[in-house]
């Protein structure tokens, strides 16, 4: 039997932090809005199944795509997946599911059908425009921020606005932490400007060095944030980018971390 879209579990955590719909008229209220749970099972729907907004299937009898899709573009402007992202990171480290103890950060390119918004020149793909998902994970791959950036943008730009937007982590008593002991990344991010700025922030960098012998040993450790990029490829509207706007692949990039957080969270409970 097929898992279902949207488990009870999941909805429990969503459904707080929706914004109130808005107050229909007296007169005249015109068509009764289609559900959120139902509107957010279509936004899963094209999520996992990558179709375009306007294939949603009208049998699932989730509204048309294009009221999914503004639903998610008005959810994305509230912060409800960032609220939600720091919910379930609440949850895992309050169930010892977090280690601050090494950070790891990688990128993967991706082509970005007709362009739109933070898009350019692939360098891996014949300069065809593309984007690129940064990921910043704990010691177990967890999520804990991810970023959208043109395919032709350095790798190195992003990790300090990574670092930075790793968001408070609450669960446990004392001050909610986000800042690692150590970050992990490969020969992309190598910059000894950057390993100072980290060392200021009290993080200790463990960036391979260009121009060095293979072997030394970081992938042993990296191989977690290779496997998250991997579980986000795996919903593939984030396969290919097909939406312009940035907020909308940006919408669909956060609810597939929230995705990853949750069905590690529900794993470690069997």
């Amino acid at each position: 039997m097929a898992k279902p879209l949207l488990p009870d579990e999941l909805w429990k955590r969503i459904e707080p932090l929706l914004p109130a719909p808005k107050k229909r008229r007296f007169r005249y209220p015109g068509r009764k809005p289609i559900d959120d749970r139902k509107a957010l099972t279509g936004i899963l729907f094209v999520l996992k199944t990558g179709i375009p907004w306007e294939d949603l299937p009208l049998e699932m009898g989730c509204g048309s795509g294009m009221t999914c899709w503004r639903r998610l573009r008005d959810w994305q402007k509230a912060g409800v997946w960032q609220q939600l992202h720091e919910v379930l990171l609440a949850e895992l480290n309050a169930n010892d599911q977090i280690d601050f103890s090494r950070v790891s950060v990688d990128s993967r390119s991706m082509r970005a059908v007709g362009g739109g918004e933070k898009t350019g020149p692939s360098p891996v793909d014949r300069r065809k425009k593309g984007s690129k998902h940064h990921v910043l994970v704990d010691a177990h791959g967890i999520p804990l921020t991810a970023t959208l950036s043109s395919a032709n943008e350095n790798d190195i730009k992003q990790l300090e606005p990574l670092i930075d937007s790793v968001p408070p982590v609450r669960g446990k008593p004392g001050h909610p932490r986000s800042r690692p002991d150590s970050a992990y990344a490969d020969r992309a991010y190598d910059s000894e400007p950057h390993r100072r700025r980290l060392r200021q922030r009290g993080i200790k960098p463990m960036i391979a060095r260009r121009k060095t012998a293979h072997g030394s040993g970081l992938g042993k450790v990296r191989w977690v944030v290779e496997r998250t990029l991997g579980w986000l490829a795996g919903k593939r509207k984030l396969r290919l980018r097909t939406d312009h706007r940035d907020d909308i692949h940006e919408a669909l990039l956060s609810l597939g971390c929230c995705l990853i957080c949750f069905d590690v969270f529900i794993a470690s409970l069997c």
